[in-house]
């Protein structure tokens, strides 16, 4: 069996629209050159040809911290961890209806996303993105949280290097990878 994460809390605020990936839908991935939890670099807009997942999350933390304090009250901050984990239990169903591959993408530094791939066993790349290079060039939502400026979460279905439809806000993380299956299965056909 497959390592879990902490159950989400049942009181975690949910995140409103507040209509800031609004503009993504169309658009086309930048060239970047960005470190993975592979060992590889990932250029964004040549993952694959064909139908691909990025999803963009806002921090795993540090291996062995405690949560940051007030993370479990910003709306959408909490859930990574799950998140991560739904796209793993997902995948095959994911990749059986037509996504090509899965991405995952914040601004934590490699270190602590290979920790998390090693502990809960992610068969997907995360990429790095600390200076926020993705969401300068396509003006990505962020917050900010105990000095840092993060991304806030988001999904988007990429065809090639284009932006086919994205997901924003997203609530409950540990739940989005079935959502995800679901447009793949309904709308995302072809």
């Amino acid at each position: 069996m497959l390592p879990q994460p902490d159950p989400l809390p049942d009181d975690l605020p949910a995140p409103a629209d507040d209509g800031a990936a609004q503009h993504l839908a169309g658009l086309t991935l930048p060239g970047l050159v960005l470190q993975a939890t592979e060992g590889n670099p990932v250029r964004l807009d040549s993952v694959t040809a064909g139908r691909w997942v990025l999803f963009v999350y806002p921090s795993t933390g540090k291996p062995g911290a405690d949560i940051p304090k007030g993370w479990n009250e910003i709306p959408g901050a909490r859930g990574c961890s799950q998140e991560a984990c739904s796209f793993r239990d997902g995948l095959a169903a994911l990749k059986a209806a037509g996504a090509e591959q899965v991405v995952a993408l914040s601004t934590d530094p490699t270190e602590y996303q290979q920790a998390l791939v090693r502990r809960l066993h992610l068969p997907y790349p995360m990429v790095s993105d600390p200076k926020r290079l993705l969401g300068r060039a396509l003006d990505l939502p962020t917050f900010e949280a105990n000095g840092l400026t993060l991304y806030k979460r988001l999904t988007m279905i990429v065809r090639g290097d284009t932006i086919e439809h994205v997901f924003y806000p997203i609530f409950p993380p540990d739940r989005h990878a079935s959502v995800v299956l679901d447009w793949f299965l309904s709308e995302g056909a072809g």
